[in-house]
C-alpha cells in the first residue's frame, strides 16, 4: 500500500508492508533522501558502507527491531538517496543524516557505520554532539587516509571512469576474506549488482569525500565510555593491527571477528550477538 502525506510542507512517501517496517522518502537540498524505520523504542542508527544500501542490515534489523527503533538510511548517492553535488563529504552526509533525524525527532541515538558509515557517523559525532548516545565502528576507522590511500582513490576514480561497473565487482569482491570470495559467490552477485544501479556521479562523489576526511579520533575519544570498534582479523582493507592500536590509545573497546570487511556477511551470526549486547548494555 502507497501513502502520500505531508507533514511540515516535506513530502513524504510511505510504502507500509504488513505493518512491520516503513519506508520513507525526504527532501534535502533538492535530492530525495531513502530511509527505513522499524520498531518502537531508543533509536538505533545503522549506516552502510561505500557501494551499499540500507538492505545490508536487513538481518540485523529484524533482531534489534523487537526492542527497538531501527533507521537505515541510504547515505547520499546510494540506494534510493539522490546526489547533491560531484563531491559528497562525510559531513554532507551527516547533514544529510540529520535531516532525517530532526523530522524523526531524535534526540539521541546509538550510532553503528559500517566501514563508510563510520566515517558518517563521527562527522556527526563532530556536528552534533549531543544527539550522540553511542558510537560503534563496524569494520571502520576513525583515521583520516594515508597518503598512499588517498592516491588509491585517485586510481579508483580513474578507474571507475573507464569502466564502473568493472571497478564495482572488482571492488565489492576484494572486500571479502579470500576463502569467503567463493563461499559468498552469490551474495557478492547480488550486492555488486545492486551497487552496480548507482551513478558514475554517486560513486566519485562519495570516492573524493571519503579521500578529503580529516582524522576524527577525539570524537570516538570523547565518547569512549560507550563505544566500541569491531574489526575483522582478516579484513583486506583496514590493517587489523592498526585498528587495535587505534582501540587502545582512545581506551575504547575492541571486539574481534576471524574474518574479512564484510562482517554482517562473513560472520553474520556472531556480529548480530555482539551488537544486540551492546545496545542492550548501553544507558542514555
Amino acid at each position: 500500500m502507497l501513502n502520500i502525506v505531508k507533514c511540515d510542507s516535506i513530502l513524504i512517501s510511505l510504502n507500509i508492508c504488513s505493518g512491520i517496517f516503513v519506508l520513507m522518502t525526504i527532501q534535502y537540498k533538492k535530492a530525495t533522501l531513502s530511509f527505513k524505520v522499524i520498531g518502537k523504542g531508543k533509536s538505533v542508527i545503522l549506516l552502510h558502507g561505500f557501494l551499499e544500501n540500507l538492505s545490508m542490515w536487513d538481518d540485523l534489523v529484524n533482531s534489534l527491531s523487537y526492542s527497538y527503533q531501527v533507521i537505515c538510511p541510504d547515505l547520499l548517492g546510494h540506494g534510493k538517496s539522490e546526489s547533491i553535488g560531484y563531491i559528497h563529504t562525510m559531513e554532507d552526509m551527516a547533514d544529510a543524516l540529520e535531516t532525517i533525524l530532526n523530522h524523526l525527532n531524535v534526540d539521541k541515538g546509538v550510532f553503528i557505520g559500517h566501514s563508510m558509515g563510520g566515517y558518517v557517523a563521527l562527522a556527526y559525532a563532530e556536528k552534533y554532539q549531543h544527539k550522540i548516545g553511542s558510537l560503534c565502528l563496524l569494520n571502520s576507522t576513525a583515521e583520516e587516509d594515508s597518503e598512499q590511500r588517498k592516491q588509491n582513490r585517485d586510481r579508483a576514480m580513474t578507474q571507475v571512469k573507464l569502466n564502473a561497473h568493472r571497478f564495482i565487482k572488482v571492488s565489492i569482491k576484494n572486500l571479502f576474506r579470500p576463502k569467503n570470495r567463493v563461499i559468498y559467490k552469490n551474495r557478492i552477485k547480488e550486492i555488486q549488482e545492486e551497487a552496480c544501479q548507482m551513478s558514475l556521479k554517486s560513486i566519485i562523489a562519495a570516492l573524493e569525500g571519503m579521500k578529503v576526511r580529516p582524522n576524527r579520533e577525539s570524537n570516538l575519544n570523547r565518547h569512549k565510555e560507550s563505544s566500541l570498534i569491531i574489526a575483522g582479523k582478516k579484513d583486506p582493507v583496514l590493517n587489523y593491527d592498526d585498528l587495535k592500536q587505534m582501540a587502545k590509545r582512545n581506551g575504547i573497546k575492541l571486539i574481534s571477528l576471524p574474518d574479512g570487511h564484510m562482517s554482517h556477511i562473513e560472520n553474520k551470526s556472531e556480529l548480530s550477538y555482539f551488537l544486540k549486547h551492546y545496545v542492550e548494555n548501553l544507558n542514555f
